[in-house]
């Protein structure tokens, strides 16, 4: 089995050195810094998705990385839940600063270290971000032809090449996904993911999120508090 963790890092590093413009542009950038820089290719995957997944976080989330990112962000917002603020209190960076990100205590089921954020769990969460991107529709055929084009000279390896077509051309699971978060904080943390992945500006995708929180059965004031976690943390355009 592929490195999950790692691969989760590619999915969601979106400031790399070298790529710049859209998500399109990045894309069409990205073989060839991969060739030329293979040390620089985090976040590769995410241009290649040719989709939202690809709109940059802000500093200090896109430096924590993959897993760390999802992690702080569903800290946070669980947190600030469970203390009862607003969710309209979210930390809200001031233009030209970072976004704060503190890591989750050692102890915490959110800590990128602890026992519910397996390899196997990092899959779920790199599945729900797939599954998220598709959610608009636009992936036919023959884009996904042109996905792996990229994902093939980006070179990931056999496995994890393997994994994203697969992911990409088969029907979304969401029973599996749903069953695969088997705690509250895993259940946070496989929303959250999906919420980084897309915004909801269109039905379809908004139709998903909605649907998606009410099979994990997440409150809706939780909810809301993710929401505006993760919209705080992404540079606005």
């Amino acid at each position: 089995m592929f490195d999950a963790k790692k691969l989760l890092d590619q999915f969601l590093g979106s400031q790399v050195p070298g790529l710049s413009g859209t998500v399109r542009d990045r894309a069409g950038q990205a073989g060839q810094l991969a060739k030329d820089n293979p040390l620089a290719t985090g976040a590769i995957v995410a241009a290649l998705l040719g989709t939202k997944t690809g709109r940059k976080l802000a500093g200090n989330v896109a430096t924590a990385g993959g897993l760390a990112a999802i992690a702080g962000l569903g800290y946070l917002a669980y947190k600030n839940y469970k203390s009862g603020q607003s969710p309209e209190a979210a930390p809200q960076p001031a233009p030209q600063t970072e976004m704060p990100l503190l890591p989750p205590p050692a102890d915490s089921p959110f800590h990128p270290q602890s026992p519910q954020l397996s390899n196997d769990f990092a899959l779920t969460l790199l599945r729900a971000m797939i599954a998220a991107a598709k959610a608009d529709g636009h992936i036919d055929a023959s884009e996904r032809a042109n996905i792996m084009d990229k994902v093939h000279a980006v070179d990931l390896g056999a496995e994890a090449e393997a994994f994203i077509e697969n992911e990409l051309a088969n029907p979304v699971d969401m029973d599996d996904l749903v069953a695969a978060a088997r705690t509250e904080e895993q259940k946070v943390e496989l929303y959250t993911a999906t919420r980084m992945t897309i915004d909801p500006d269109t039905r379809a995708e908004r139709g998903y999120l909605d649907l998606l929180a009410g099979r994990l059965g997440l409150a809706d004031a939780l909810i809301d508090h993710i929401d505006a976690t993760v919209s705080a943390a992404k540079v606005k355009a």
